[in-house]
């Protein structure tokens, strides 16, 4: 359909659209016109990436002036893939509207190398880090300089003739997924990986991992020429404080610091083993540091395996300060910072420091200076680089070590959170918190072990597998909670209780078993003998897997999934929360545990025509602080009644509203208030109009 918001003509490939998508284009097109940031909530199945994809490329192509780029950050390659399905889907619909079949636009899904490389030495390794240093060892400068010399010297011939003729041609125009940029590589002989970061700067829509922007170390080789008249959406945006924190956090142990130990005695040899045979090298290095770091910076985009951890600019035009310039000097600093660092290990009680204190105490002891420490990081990536290093993952405990050592104002213009419009009743939100015995049931911690809630637990899950056909995926709030609970379960044969209705799978901290008991689940789903799946907030299943129509006709969430409290980079995060923006613990934490609930049970609504029961089994739910936190468009359907049942009450109320919800539901009954055809679109515009008109006389 093809319909305007405002003076913008928007393309959208479906013949109907729901009314929150086109409220969510209104809001998107406000944020862009007011060159702001805006957070825009929208409810699960509701189309949310082909909205913004057809509000936003539609405002790329009729006002090239205002916005140029679309970089479209997802979480998962899965994710990404289904983005750029939808975004084919999209030009492939302009091309047929505008009777443009070459219409010049560019879409690309950019990811490691892992996932784009074809060259079958590098990529026979699923291991991320080793596909990375085998491709340096193929393509870094100085092993190409080598290999002219050097027959035996292996080189990736995908490299060499992408270098030799891709850079000088463009990509034809058109959208590629992983597999279209491997292909078209394999076709042309190209580097896959090397095309698509080349091709980033000419594409209008660039689709990738959160990494590559929020990660200082991969942002800076990445996404560092995208232009200022781009746009950056964030989708499931949800988690984007847990990525970032990830990012810039770093763990050190024992066995790190003994290899980080072993990787500087090889360097100090290949230093003294350089000084004899070839010594001008290292001058060469120690002149360009005493230029600067932007001067020794200027390297191919082959030797950028190491990346600047957020190092500013004015910091790269210093020089280098004069005790680290020397590689052996430097390397004699750096045995120094890693004996502190294992000392700092040697104690038996918790230490939480500031950075001017560590650095303090660092110079009070080693007598190291905060200076040299900003330069650790880029020194070594240098010193690598200069004796021609090419096997990075034998030094990564080395660069983790120097990491840590370098690494010692959001304006919103539009903020909207959209109801959603049905029908019917598609979901059935339910507070249980009781059994039928009366005992309250809940997943605190002083009723973890008593065995009339557990077995209330039991209870419910035995109902609802008598009650809901096909899938009910069970989420638990942790790994040790969900196997203490289903032992107890089988002491008391209700796991046996559930079997005769359902099969059972469990999710484990395996990524193996867990997808072999995803496979196995959506099989008894789809061959009709109905299984029950226990999954755990937080984890893999809760974070990326849909249960669309009948993998997903119940979820139920037992226990509220707070956070682990007595970590350590949890309490930091509270108190930087506290001091900077006054936000109070236990705001937070009830606020980040409901996300994560409300992320568990929306796994189960992905479409209008599909439908949920949301078990939410936990007298706490039923508290305000906790109600409210939930998102609008499940508060919306959460009836006060619904908000302390019991679980007979609970089965009562499923069996009823699964009946409603097996009856058709005609197309007819639908328009005009779940559906919206151009016809309607057009009505609600005029009517707009008017009331604008109204409103200025």
């Amino acid at each position: 359909m093809k319909f305007l918001i405002d003076d913008l003509v928007i393309y959208f490939p479906y013949d109907y659209i729901y009314p929150e998508q086109y409220t969510y284009m209104k809001e998107l097109k406000m944020t862009l016109d007011a060159e702001g940031h805006g957070v825009l909530e929208m409810p699960s199945g509701t189309g949310k990436t082909v909205t913004l994809l057809s509000l936003i490329i539609a405002y790329i192509l009729q006002y090239p002036e205002k916005l140029v780029k679309l970089v479209y950050c997802s979480r998962t390659v899965p994710e990404i893939e289904k983005t750029v399905g939808e975004l084919k889907r999209l030009i492939d619909f302009y091309k047929q509207e505008t009777n443009q079949p070459d219409l010049k636009f560019l879409g690309l899904s950019l990811s490691s190398r892992k996932n784009l490389c074809i060259n079958p030495e590098a990529n026979k390794s699923n291991v991320g880090k080793e596909v990375d240093s085998k491709c340096m060892s193929m393509t870094a400068s100085f092993v190409r300089e080598h290999a002219k010399t050097d027959k035996s010297i292996k080189l990736c011939s995908f490299y060499e003739q992408f270098d030799l003729e891709g850079q000088d041609s463009l990509i034809p125009s058109g959208v590629y997924n992983l597999d279209d940029l491997k292909q078209y590589g394999s076709k042309r002989n190209w580097c896959p990986y090397f095309l698509a970061r080349y091709t980033m700067q000419h594409a209008n829509v660039v689709i990738y991992s959160y990494h590559y922007l929020l990660d200082p170390k991969i942002a800076e080789i990445v996404s560092k020429d995208i232009p200022k008249e781009s746009v950056v959406v964030f989708d499931e945006a949800h988690n984007i404080d847990n990525v970032c924190i990830d990012s810039m956090s770093l763990s050190l142990n024992r066995r790190l610091l003994q290899r980080a130990g072993e990787n500087l005695e090889a360097l100090t040899k290949q230093v003294k083993k350089l000084k004899q045979h070839d010594e001008e090298r290292l001058n060469n290095e120690y002149r360009k540091l005493v230029d600067g770091l932007k001067e020794a910076q200027i390297v191919r985009e082959t030797d950028m395996a190491l990346a600047n951890p957020i190092l500013p600019k004015d910091i790269l035009d210093e020089a280098v300060p004069g005790n680290i310039r020397q590689a052996e000097h430097f390397l004699i600093f750096m045995k120094r910072f890693l004996e502190y660092v294992k000392s700092r290990l040697r104690i038996s009680h918790k230490v939480q420091e500031s950075p001017p204190s560590f650095i303090n105490d660092i110079f009070s002891k080693v007598y190291i200076d905060k200076k040299p420490l900003k330069f650790c990081y880029e020194r070594l990536r240098s010193l690598l680089k200069n004796l021609e290093i090419a096997d990075l993952q034998s030094f990564s405990p080395l660069i983790v070590l120097t990491n840590f050592a370098t690494m010692v104002n959001f304006r919103v213009a539009n903020m909207v959170s959209l109801p959603m419009t049905l029908a019917r009743p598609v979901i059935c939100p339910m507070i249980v918190g009781r059994g039928n015995d009366q005992v309250s049931i809940s997943s605190r911690y002083e009723t973890r072990d008593d065995i009339a809630v557990i077995r209330n637990y039991g209870t419910l899950v035995v109902e609802m597998s008598k009650v809901v056909p096909d899938g009910i995926v069970c989420f638990f709030t942790s790994y040790s909670y969900m196997e203490s609970i289903v032992s107890n379960w089988y002491v008391q044969g209700i796991i046996e209780q559930i079997l005769k209705n359902k099969l059972l799978f469990v999710e484990t901290q395996d990524s193996i078993e867990t997808s072999l008991a995803l496979y196995n689940y959506t099989k008894a789903c789809e061959n009709g003998r109905g299984a029950v799946l226990m999954a755990v907030a937080r984890g893999k299943v809760s974070e990326g897997i849909d249960f669309d129509n009948h993998l997903g006709r119940c979820i139920i969430m037992i226990g509220i999934p707070y956070v682990y409290t007595l970590s350590s980079i949890l309490r930091a995060r509270l108190e930087f929360l506290r001091e900077m923006y006054n936000i109070n613990e236990s705001d937070f934490l009830t606020f980040d545990a409901m996300r994560h609930a409300a992320q568990c049970v929306g796994r189960a609504l992905r479409g209008k025509n599909d439908y949920g029961i949301m078990c939410f089994a936990d007298k706490r739910f039923a508290k305000a602080d906790k109600r409210q936190k939930l998102p609008k468009w499940i508060r919306d359907y959460l009836q006060d009644c619904d908000c302390n049942l019991s679980i007979e009450e609970a089965m009562s109320k499923a069996k009823r509203w699964l009946k409603q919800m097996a009856q058709p539901l005609t197309h007819k009954e639908q328009l005009g208030i779940s559906l919206l055809n151009e016809e309607l679109l057009e009505q609600i515009r005029l009517k707009a109009n008017y009331q604008d008109n109204r409103m200025e006389h």
